[in-house]
């Protein structure tokens, strides 16, 4: 797509952007005409085209590997609405594949960048960027948006933004409001394989309800970690869990910050340290942030086609000419090319998206350490740091919180106790709170015999 193919014709009265003749007659084909794969109850005309031009709003969360292509994608699909968020700047790593970056821009916000290009390339289009973390945007912002797409390498953001949406659902006697829903397109890459999926909040299976999907995180044991590091991974994992913790080297409370320079920088010179001590090579600064970070590494063909499939899906639901995918498609081109789609079923007892609280069940003789394992290891929960909380007398106890060192300190002692002795009864209500989702998570305690 060369600079001068396409000419900026700006309206002199109004100063908005106009279009040439036929410049959209690739997308008039779909929503003009009738054809044989198009939604039984659509009916042909030029409002589906004017509503994706001038209305329809999308958000692009993540400007990386898939959020290049969606963007590109969405924009020459003729919307113009578009908001990108991303939290990263530009490595000299990523310019290999997400290709609206060039050398220049190293060191800028990904979404600054990609937003310039975009509006300077496509005539007409406003894309408009945010460099911020999702959790940096509240309800009002999220619920501007017709539709949002995930492009992200991160499952505990996937989890948060699908945990926004379902708070974002109201339902009056205990039915789904449909006007409070917003879609959400999904897309991942690992490698060669990949996937893209389509949830509608609150009628479809959403993130949490598919968790044993997802590939499990790789964890080293600890002894190996502590005593006997073999391979450069164990020595920043050291660091990571055990040196970080002990030496807090911002300061008490502060937390490590993969995306922070100085935090990884101080992460590497120590794991050079532990390498250097048990003889062991390959300590890098980028194996290091891709440690931290559990960075997987991409492939640009396999981006370019998940993100392909992900902006279908959003041409398709936002001009309701074509049933979208139901609801899981996984793609896969290590040896030839392989695809199949299915649909991903509903959760009775999702944590996230079911309107009753989880059942947890414990005997009254289980400690507290025991509950929060199992916040963790399980496949269907998997999360990170829960802070548990309750009520008892009319007032909210905290029972155990981790992200912060004074009151993990003081909540401690409470790991060892059983449940009974914290004073739980049956069918008690503990709240939960975690990084994985904006709301807290709520469960009722089953005591058994």
């Amino acid at each position: 797509m060369a600079e001068t193919d396409e000419p900026m014709l700006v309206d002199g009265d109004t100063g908005s952007t106009s279009d040439w003749d036929d410049r959209w007659n690739h997308i008039k084909k779909f929503l003009e005409r009738s054809g044989p794969f198009m939604h039984p109850d659509f009916e042909p005309s030029t409002e589906s085209l004017q509503f994706m031009l001038e209305t329809c709003k999308i958000l692009v969360i993540g400007a990386g590997g898939l959020g290049c292509e969606l963007l590109k994608n969405l924009a020459l699909s003729g919307f113009r609405n578009i908001h990108v968020v991303d939290m990263d700047t530009i490595d000299v790593s990523n310019l290999n594949r997400q290709f609206l970056f060039r050398a220049k821009d190293v060191g800028r916000p990904k979404a600054d960048v990609a937003a310039d290009f975009i509006n300077s390339r496509v005539p007409g289009c406003c894309v408009i960027p945010y460099f911020k973390k999702i959790q940096d945007l509240d309800e009002t912002f999220y619920r501007q948006f017709h539709i949002i797409v995930c492009g992200l390498d991160s499952i505990v953001a996937r989890r948060w933004m699908n945990g926004m949406l379902l708070s974002l659902l109201v339902y009056e006697d205990g039915v789904l409001d449909p006007s409070s829903i917003i879609p959400l397109i999904d897309g991942g890459t690992e490698g060669f394989k990949g996937n893209a999926r389509v949830i509608f909040p609150g009628m479809t299976a959403c993130i949490d309800c598919t968790l044993e999907l997802y590939p499990p995180q790789i964890n080293f044991p600890m002894c190996t970690i502590a005593s006997m590091p073999r391979l450069p991974e164990h020595c920043i994992e050291y660091v990571r869990i055990l040196l970080w913790p002990k030496e807090m080297p911002f300061g008490d409370d502060v937390a490590l910050d993969g995306d922070d320079p100085e935090h990884i920088q101080w992460v590497y010179q120590k794991s050079l340290e532990r390498a250097a001590e048990f003889s062991i090579t390959g300590v890098t600064y980028r194996l290091t942030q891709g440690v931290v970070k559990r960075i997987i590494p991409a492939v640009a063909s396999t981006n370019a086609a998940i993100a392909a499939a992900c902006a279908t899906e959003v041409f398709k639901i936002a001009s309701s000419a074509y049933l979208p995918l139901n609801n899981y498609m996984v793609f896969n081109d290590v040896d030839g090319l392989y695809t199949y789609t299915f649909e991903a079923e509903r959760k009775e007892n999702c944590s996230a998206c079911s309107q009753v609280p989880s059942d947890l069940h414990f005997s009254p003789s289980s400690k507290l350490q025991e509950v929060l394992d199992y916040l963790t290891e399980s496949t269907s929960l998997q999360m990170k740091s829960p802070a548990i909380t309750t009520t008892m007398d009319g007032k909210n106890k905290t029972l155990y919180l981790q992200s912060v060192a004074s009151i993990e300190q003081r909540t401690r002692p409470n790991l060892a106790k059983t449940l009974n002795e914290l004073g739980l009864a049956d069918g008690q209500e503990l709240a939960v709170a975690d990084v994985t989702t904006p709301q807290t998570v709520l469960f009722k305690l089953c005591f058994t015999s």
